[in-house]
């Protein structure tokens, strides 16, 4: 019997140990590209806390998360950790969309969205890579320090309808990465650290076609069930009380697909660039 894609998605999300679960996307994305797997539905799908956790690192909240200084070694370490956090989570978050949301039974989805997001899981286990091996020259270790769950906690509350997935996760959260990325990189550099700067800005260039995958299944999704997806976005916002905070990097949310009246109806006043000549 010819193995599904949804199915193998639901095995690598659900591998604690991160070299088992990469192995995993690599070799699902070998065999998808390859043209060996179906994208028939899986058994079962898996609830979202059935995701694979390590004991390490300890998740507590935002606020008893350590200081992330620039100045220090040990700062640079909490901000590289928490960038290897993230990336560990869009490992699992693409994952998911693939086997939570993946082609042909839910909506019609077409086989590029499984492209799409098999290509985006990929990417994220290199990102974690690269990250993980500049903590190891640091002497540090992903899983030393304490994480938060914001992202994943995203997931569960999205986990059934891709309207909304499509929107929060890539759009609003993973978002956020275009805006805070380019400044990260600058303070890195300026404490001299040019290694881990280089690093987050070419993780930051390759999340700019992740968030416009995002953007373009979020569009397909609000088309197929006549939603206008403007009004959509700032709606799902307002219901959550989410915000764009500063900085916002308008260009870069324009080039992924962002349109100007909708930037302005979820842009601060305050944080808006100044108008030109």
């Amino acid at each position: 019997m010819t193995a599904s894609v949804r199915e193998l998605a639901g095995d690598a999300l659900a591998a604690a140990d991160l070299d088992e679960k990469f192995v995993l996307v690599a070799d699902l994305a070998a065999r998808w590209r390859a043209g060996e797997l179906t994208t028939a539905p899986p058994e079962r799908i898996r609830h979202p806390d059935e995701v694979g956790r390590r004991d390490r690192p300890v998740l507590v909240g935002q606020r008893l998360l350590p200081p992330r200084r620039y100045g220090t070694v040990e700062g640079r370490v909490a901000i590289l950790h928490s960038v290897a956090h993230i990336e560990a989570n869009a490992v699992d978050l693409a994952l998911d969309a693939v086997h939570r949301f993946g082609a042909p039974d839910l909506d019609g989805l077409p086989d590029a969205y499984i492209d799409d997001w098999v290509g985006v899981a990929v990417d994220e286990v290199r990102h974690f890579g690269w990250i993980a091996a500049r903590l190891d020259e640091l002497g540090a270790n992903y899983g030393d320090l304490p994480a938060h769950e914001g992202l994943w906690s995203m997931a569960r509350s999205t986990a059934d309808d891709l309207v909304e997935r499509m929107a929060l996760v890539p759009r609003f959260l993973e978002a956020r990465g275009l805006d805070v990325g380019p400044p990260m990189a600058a303070a890195l550099e300026t404490a001299g650290d040019t290694e881990s700067a280089a690093i987050v800005r070419r993780i930051t260039v390759e999340e700019h076609p992740h968030v416009a995958v995002g953007d373009r299944w979020f569009r397909w999704a609000c088309a197929r069930r006549g939603l206008d997806p403007a009004d959509t976005f700032v709606r799902l916002l307002d219901e959550r009380r989410l915000r764009l905070a500063p900085p916002i990097d308008v260009e870069a949310r324009r080039a992924v697909g962002f349109g100007d009246e909708e930037l302005a109806r979820l842009i601060p006043e305050s944080a808006r660039p100044a108008p030109g000549p």
